[in-house]
């Protein structure tokens, strides 16, 4: 029942009570509105240097699973820790229930030195979001003051992709998978295909690799962060091999063809946000997790939308009008859902095999 305070940009203070790791941290607060999956969220590399405030008012019910590892790809989390620096919520349960839980949230967050607070009136805090957009802010222990942290200023991808080429399965086409934050379940649904996935870091130059198709992953911070990744990609466009991308693997594409990417006022971060196919009246359903998106007034004469987000008109992915390039900006792969468009996955497989 320590106490901690919450302090954003603007002045405002929130007081709360600690569940997790006690330091007092600095970053970006952003929120996100699935009602489920914190496991997975807490896991997702595209969170570095956030403090995350889910929406859901009891976060904790049904604990944390174990670190089972199937194939050299963890079964349960996106990557091999928590990445985001806070955790914000309402109320919190160390009373957890589930088939697969092992720990509680509380313990989980310690093993990896990160703080939780609870007791926070989130619905007052996501609308302060929503109105003024997302702002830096900082959990303090003990009047231990530090200073903000924008981590839009650093390299976060440097930060969290691999730092050795990893290959997993053993299929018929070759997928160089340049990993910017990669999601473990991207891994998942490409390995339900017949092929080979040669993980790579951010900046690793494939010029001169032997490849069927190039897959740029999702990550965190400010896509033009990236330039080495850019200009790889830029490359990889004169040619005809397939190419896809998730969330920041989009904007990367995008700024390798010549478009320009621009800062949301708060981010789409959540479960069960619409997009729209242009020209249709198609709609799926999404998870999403970005705070960057393509400024399609920008994007090059032969390539258009792909998708559209009917919430607020912005861009949802691109694909070239000739060429097999695309790429989705939400998570066709999101754990724990919703998987209307895992398909995009066997569409890239398809365009390998012509």
């Amino acid at each position: 029942m320590r106490k901690a305070i919450l302090k954003l940009a603007d002045g405002s203070e929130f007081v709360g009570y600690s569940f997790g790791y006690e330091k007092s941290v600095s970053g970006e607060m952003v929120f996100y509105t699935a009602m489920t999956g914190y496991p997975e969220s807490l896991t997702d590399p595209s969170y570095k240097g956030q403090i995350l405030v889910p929406t859901y008012p009891m976060i904790g019910n049904y604990g944390v699973p174990s670190d089972e590892v199937i194939d050299g790809v963890s079964r349960f989390y996106e990557s091999d820790r928590i990445h985001c620096s806070a955790l914000v919520i309402s109320n919190y349960s160390d009373r957890y229930s589930h088939w697969d839980s092992e720990r509680s949230l509380g313990s989980w967050l310690k093993k990896w030195e990160v703080p939780g607070l609870y007791g926070i009136d989130t619905r007052a805090l996501t609308k302060k979001l929503r109105d003024c957009g997302s702002m830096l802010g900082k959990v303090l222990f003990d009047d231990n003051d530090i200073p903000f942290y924008n981590p839009d200023k650093d390299n976060l991808v440097s930060q969290v992709s691999t730092k050795e080429v990893i290959t997993y399965g053993n299929g018929k086409y070759k997928v160089l998978m340049v990993d910017c934050g990669m999601k473990n379940n991207i891994l998942r649904c490409l390995l339900k295909h017949d092929v080979t996935i040669k993980r790579v870091p951010w900046d690793y130059d494939f010029s001169n690799e032997d490849y069927d198709g190039l897959f740029i992953s999702n990550g965190p911070g400010d896509p033009a962060m990236c330039t080495a990744t850019i200009d790889h990609v830029r490359e990889a466009l004169k040619g005809n091999r397939p190419i896809m991308g998730i969330c920041l693997g989009n904007q990367i594409m995008a700024l390798a063809a010549g478009a320009k990417t621009y800062k949301l006022k708060y981010g789409h971060r959540g479960h069960n946000q619409p997009v729209k196919i242009p020209g249709s009246h198609k709609c799926y359903i999404t998870s999403q997790n970005h705070g960057f998106a393509i400024d399609e007034k920008t994007l090059p004469a032969d390539w258009e939308a792909m998708f559209i987000n009917l919430n607020d008109g912005t861009n949802e992915g691109i694909r070239h009008i000739s060429k097999p390039f695309f790429a989705a900006q939400f998570h066709p792969e999101a754990s724990s859902g919703p998987v209307d468009t895992e398909s995009l996955f066997a569409e890239f497989v398809k365009n390998m095999s012509k």
